[in-house]
């Protein structure tokens, strides 16, 4: 049983607005909410997310470290290029 007069007032129809537009309606203790991202123009929701390659990084770790196969020759070839 909850205690009354110690607990904050609830709104069950809160308003969410982002850049100034209601975008959905939620349950909370504060009557609206004001948000800069949400799910509808984040863009990993939206599709619009851009996929940075790594696959050169990620290879270029594993020759410094000897960890990729073929990675010493490949060293020992610019090695001798200087």
């Amino acid at each position: 049983m909850a205690k009354s007069e110690i607990h904050p007032k609830w709104y069950p129809e809160a308003k969410v607005y982002c850049n100034g537009k209601e975008v959905m309606t939620v349950g909370s203790t504060k009557p609206e909410l004001h948000v800069d991202v949400w799910s509808g123009n984040h863009p990993f929701f939206t599709g619009t997310q851009k996929l940075i390659d790594t696959e050169g990084r990620v290879e270029r770790f594993l020759r410094k470290y000897g960890m990729l196969e073929g990675g010493d020759s490949a060293q020992a070839e610019e090695q001798k290029k200087k």
